[in-house]
């Protein structure tokens, strides 16, 4: 486990789900998370023997966590674009989530989640993480945030979760008729030495 300023870090387990689906369900929307798709989520994460999928404590409490996927261990949808990507599909993470608690935003949690993913993804063999990042989050954070950690714009896609708020999910800012737009974006790994 990891400690930085009183928060600990360390890889999610499956005795986190409940915490991760308040807080989830919270930031995102109701329905964002279920206890199916959180199941499938950590497994997708979990390669070479190691999960690229982490959680923040400040004391007891969930303060953050960042979903992530193995390269090969998710779908190519209509939402990416492989032809403009700089490296191999194959060996693409994906980058489902990152979240905050609103009280713990801006104080440096997420980027220090994402350094953590970063690295579990490398030993698991990927070399660059995909991410669709939330165009409407307030001021555009989630754009700006993936970008100051090296995230480049690849494509630009409206309407990314209308299909999922038509089926249930409450969209933060739409409800259940979501217009908002996903920045496609990549982030190549540091080189290991």
């Amino acid at each position: 486990m990891n400690t930085i300023n009183n928060i600990h870090y360390r890889p999610m387990q499956p005795e986190d789900f409940a915490a991760v689906l308040q807080l989830g369900n919270l930031v995102h929307g109701e329905g964002y998370l279920t206890p199916e798709l959180l199941q499938q989520y950590f497994e997708r994460g979990l390669a070479q023997q190691q999960n690229a999928s982490f959680v923040a404590y400040a004391e007891a409490q969930l303060v953050g966590f960042r979903l992530a996927f193995a390269a090969g261990q998710w779908q190519l949808d209509q939402w990416c674009s492989p032809q403009l990507w700089p490296v191999p599909p194959e060996k693409v993470a994906y980058f489902k989530c990152n979240t905050v608690s609103p009280a713990q935003q801006g104080g440096g949690i997420g980027g220090q989640l994402l350094q953590l993913s970063i690295q579990a993804l490398q030993q698991q063999g990927a070399i660059a993480g995909l991410a669709h990042l939330w165009q409407q989050s307030p001021g555009n954070a989630a754009v700006k945030y993936f970008s100051r950690h090296g995230g480049v714009l690849i494509k630009e896609h409206p309407d990314k979760w209308r299909a999922e708020s038509l089926a249930g999910y409450a969209c933060v800012r739409c409800g259940f008729d979501c217009h908002c737009s996903a920045a496609e974006m990549i982030l190549l790994f540091p080189v290991q030495s």
